[in-house]
């Protein structure tokens, strides 16, 4: 499941506007809407208006619920960078709340792998987006859209939920360019009954030789269709492929 949440920030106390520092929290941020897609099917956002009794500057428990709900349902997660952000707010909702954790899943983040195998002149989604000539993030009027949100503008509630979901949109081909790049990315042949491409599940997989480790030698595969490599181990459980 591709995943986005956009939040509305703190709202604090400061001596002046050149002040850096915070003296107190008025009101601690809150999720402002949730987009998401199940990979391959459509893109859908959830924001707090779409839930009965909404009112501005309400609370986020029914999203809230709703996000946990996403996440028991899923066997792996895929952000921009979701694991410092989008996650931990997620979990923060979450235990606010007094919701238990979700069914343990896996996480891609993708900001991570563009760190770690790339030189992106900008790892951001929207500056990648631009560079690898996929798409861009939504232009909006800035932070007016968050206060208009705050407010309750119907209009800048549809924005914020355009501006969301293209975000995930822009994810999911930002994470399909990079995925066959991914060594670390949760094996989905272990899932299979039959061999199938470790990132991606296609069948379309061929023999490409063999490689060395420092103690065995191993069948390599390369898949067809995303274009990732693999290595043919044999487990406990079952033979199957792993990303290499």
């Amino acid at each position: 499941m591709l995943i986005d949440i956009e939040t509305f920030p703190n709202v604090g106390y400061s001596w002046d506007t050149y002040e850096t520092n915070i003296i107190d929290i008025v009101r601690p941020w809150y999720i402002l809407c949730v987009g998401y897609q199940w990979l391959g099917k459509k893109t859908h956002v959830v924001g707090l208006p779409n839930f009965e009794g909404y009112k501005p500057r309400g609370n986020d428990k029914e999203l809230t619920k709703f996000i946990w709900e996403l996440l028991n349902e899923t066997d792996i997660t895929v952000g921009q960078n979701s694991d410092k952000f989008d996650l931990k707010s997620i979990n923060t909702r979450f235990i606010y709340w007094g919701l238990t954790p979700p069914a343990p899943y896996k996480s891609v983040d993708v900001l991570k792998t563009s760190r770690k195998y790339f030189r992106f002149p900008f790892n951001s989604l929207d500056k990648k987006g631009k560079f690898l000539n996929i798409g861009k993030k939504l232009e909006h009027k800035g932070f007016p859209l968050w206060l208009g949100c705050e407010d309750g503008n119907m209009s800048d509630w549809r924005t914020m939920k355009k501006y969301c979901g293209r975000d995930v949109d822009l994810l999911k081909l930002d994470y399909l360019r990079e995925r066959p790049w991914m060594k670390n990315h949760p094996n989905l042949d272990i899932w299979s009954p039959i061999k199938v491409c470790p990132r991606c599940s296609s069948k379309n997989i061929i023999n490409k030789g063999y490689g060395a480790s420092q103690t065995y030698i191993f069948q390599k595969y390369v898949c067809k269709d995303c274009g990732g490599w693999g290595q043919y181990i044999k487990g406990k459980r079952k033979s199957s492929l792993k990303s290499i």
